[in-house]
């Protein structure tokens, strides 16, 4: 088995544990790191968990430090498929910029919202903080709903029988056909 970049999703197969074939959330070889980071949050995390822990928020429940793919994300919402991020001075660098930019990216691929607030704001507008991660409940839904297309007839074109074999000359370059070729 190859070692995969960082940043790919594994391959189909490649964590079968279980018989679970392909697994894409808490892969088995980021347990520990992720349980580190549980037990070791930052002082915003712990306070934004004491909103989300026990489904407190709208009775929705949270993860903190969940993975997905071989990303570990702050808090994580199963149910709405919904990433909330805390991001403190280390996120102000152009590469931890275009880190989170690529990370973005691949959540978004497997259709998960990312939520991104700076840590200040868990302790100055902790209402606010929660207010915005409530009005993004159902955005899936709301997605799903515009962009799948609307139940109209299929419209057939009338077809043509061919009557005379379809003769077109080689096209330049080529040697023309030898005997029973086609």
């Amino acid at each position: 088995m190859s070692q995969k970049p960082k940043n790919s999703p594994p391959v189909k197969g490649e964590y079968a544990e279980g018989g679970r074939g392909y697994v894409l959330n808490n892969l088995p070889v980021l347990r520990t790191f992720r349980k580190e980071l549980r037990n070791r949050l930052t002082p915003a995390e712990a306070k934004l968990w004491t909103y989300l822990k026990q489904s407190k928020l709208d009775g929705r429940k949270f993860r903190r430090q969940h993975s997905v793919g071989y990303y570990i994300l702050d808090f994580y919402c199963p149910a709405e498929r919904l990433a909330v991020e805390l991001d403190g001075a280390a996120h102000d660098s152009e590469s931890a910029q275009e880190y989170d930019q690529e990370r973005d990216l691949f959540l978004s691929y497997y259709r998960i919202k990312v939520l991104r607030f700076e840590n200040k704001w868990v302790f100055q507008q902790t209402e606010a903080v929660l207010m915005e991660i409530k009005k993004h409940f159902g955005w899936l839904e709301e997605t799903t709903l515009r962009t799948t297309p609307r139940t109209t007839p299929r419209t057939t074109l009338p077809t043509t029988p061919r009557t005379t074999p379809r003769t077109t000359p080689p096209l330049r370059g080529t040697p023309p056909l030898q005997g029973g070729e086609s």
